[in-house]
Formats: structure tokens, sequence, C-alpha cells
């Protein structure tokens, strides 16, 4: 009978301390986690309550006085979150040692980066060397896609800023508006972002305008056959050289018809083989992406959901977060440049 006591006190004793072990190996994964937060919906609630309020106040602001910071805004989220982390590399200027992501040819037109500094300059006067330039740069294109009319996007925020450009991978990561529609769908579910979400992303040619060096390979020497010859002579008028200057203000709207909407239009005019660059056109005409272009031709609805959707992923692409990373001081500079 004692033996049989001492037998179950020693399973009991077995017991407890394997109970004791599973707890505190939660309590570590729970101090672990909180150590290293990732992204959250409001990130900001205790250490800078402003900050989503302020980066909105900031862009209307922008937005009023120059209308198409909006645009730089929607591609800035793009050229950056794309290209590996969503972590504002594509906001370093270049150094003695390294070409910035802004420089590279994929990034050609992208403009308007000295806003970025503004809205960063007044979160800093809130919250010094709290708010990332990577949120700022995720949150301004929210507000500028609903400024142009697209939906409220909810994003999490929370990222870190990265410490180098990674101008050496814009290639394998960004399509090209020359490569074939496969190569682009192959490129966007690298990052999670399935055929839909694609056809969506690119309703962001709803706005804004192409440059003229982006297209006349196809007006030039010979008109592409597979343009609608009734929209050519008005891309021909805006773009006279089969040459044009990088530098001259020598652009055509992507949608002449709602240039400053982000809306639903764009799908109608792809079909209409009013596409401007080539990936337009595939884009409208492979069989992957022609019916879901179609549906987004009909139902708006459809497209601001799958467009949500593919912002969301976007977003929240491999970030830094906890202690990786850093804030910037100037989203221009890594600290170690300051």
């Amino acid at each position: 009978r004692e033996e049989r006591q001492r037998k179950k006190m020693g399973g009991k004793g077995v017991m407890m301390v394997a109970i004791l072990c599973l707890w505190a190996l939660s309590a570590t994964s729970e101090a672990v986690t909180e150590a290293e937060p990732g992204l959250m919906m409001n990130f900001y609630k205790d250490t800078c309550p402003q900050a989503e309020d302020i980066v909105r106040e900031q862009v209307k602001l922008l937005y009023k006085r120059h209308k198409n910071t909006a645009f730089s805004w929607l591609r800035n989220i793009f050229h950056d979150c794309a290209v590996e982390s969503c972590d504002a590399s594509l906001l370093l200027d270049s150094t003695r040692r390294e070409l910035g992501e802004k420089e590279h040819d994929r990034s050609f037109g992208l403009r308007n980066f000295r806003y970025i500094e503004e809205i960063k300059e007044a979160l800093e006067r809130e919250c010094p060397g709290v708010v990332s330039c990577s949120d700022i740069l995720v949150l301004s294109a929210r507000e500028g896609i609903e400024a142009v009319g697209g939906p409220y996007i909810p994003l999490k925020t929370g990222r870190r800023d990265g410490l180098k450009s990674r101008t050496d991978m814009l290639e394998s990561y960004l399509p090209d508006h020359n490569e074939s529609i496969s190569v682009v769908l192959e490129k966007f579910k690298s990052i999670g972002i399935d055929t839909p979400g694609l056809v969506a992303l690119l309703g962001s040619h709803s706005v804004g305008r192409t440059h003229c060096v982006k297209l006349v390979h196809r007006l030039y020497p010979e008109v592409d056959p597979s343009l609608n010859p009734d929209h050519v002579p008005h891309m021909l008028h805006k773009c006279p050289d089969s040459i044009p200057d990088p530098k001259a203000v020598q652009y055509v709207r992507n949608d002449r018809g709602t240039p400053m909407v982000l809306d639903n239009n764009y799908y109608r005019n792809i079909l209409d083989n009013k596409g401007l660059l080539l990936v337009d056109h595939q884009l409208a005409h492979d069989k992957r992406t022609r019916p879901i272009v179609k549906k987004m031709a009909k139902d708006q609805a459809y497209f601001f959901k799958e467009f949500t959707r593919a912002i969301q992923i976007l977003s929240e692409n491999n970030p830094l977060t906890g202690s990786k990373g850093e804030i910037r001081k100037q989203c221009n500079l890594a600290n170690k440049n300051h």
C-alpha cells in the first residue's frame, strides 16, 4: 500500500513538473510575442494616437495643392511593397556606394517624394521617433486611393524601416509594361496576389497618365493594329515624337473619360482596345484574365472588393516588425547616414 502511495505521489510530481514546463513555455512564448509585435490595426494607439489622423490631414492638404500627389501615393505602395519587403526602401536616396531604387528605370515617372517628408515632419512634431516611413508610405497610399474616389481600405500598421535599397532586385520583382501577362501573373503570385487581385491592382491605370516613353513602341514606326483606330489620333497628337525626351511633359491620360477618378472605366476602355500599355491589352484578351476584366467592367463593387484585398496583401508583404530595421529620422536616409 505504501509502495502504491509513493508511485501515486511520484506520478503527481511528474505531472506537476510537466504542467510547470508547459506554463513556462507558454509564458516565454507570450513574452516573445509581447516583445516582438507584428502588424496590427491601430498600432500607434498608445504611442502616437493621432498618427493616422495626421497622415490623413496632410494627404488632404497636399491633394488640394497638387492633385497628382494621389497617383504618386498609389504608385509608391506598389513600387515599395512588391520588392521583397514593405519597408520604405524605395524612399532611400542614392549613396556613393548604392543606387537608390527611385533612380532605376523601373521607377520611371515616380515623383513627389518630398511630400512624404512633409508628412514625416508633421508626425515628428507630434511624436518624435515613433512612426515609421514605411507606415507613412502605406497610410498615404490609402488616403490617396480614397481621395480619387476609391474605397477606404483598413490597413494594419507597425512596420519598421529598412536599412538599404534593393535596386539590384527590382527587375526580379517589378514587372515591366512590355512583359507577357504570364510573367506579370507569376510575379504577383510570388507575393501572394492571385489573378483577380492582379486584375484589380492594374485597375490603378484608371487614374493618372502614361509618359510617351512607355508607349511610343505601339505608335512608331507603325501603329499597333490591336489599338482602337479611333483612339490612335489622340495618342499620336500627345506623342508626336518617335523618340520622346524622357524629361519632356509628354503624356497621355490613362482614361480620358474620368482621368482623376479610380473607377471601373479602365476595364471598359481596355475591352474597347484603348489600353495604352501592352499589359493593358493583354489583360483584356488573355483567357485567364478576360472573364475577370469583363466582370469588373460591369461591377464596380466587385472591382473595389478585389482591389481592397490586393492592397491589403501587398501592404503586408514581408514587413520588418518588432526589433528589425529602424524608425528613420528622415525618410530618404537610413539613420546611419543621417
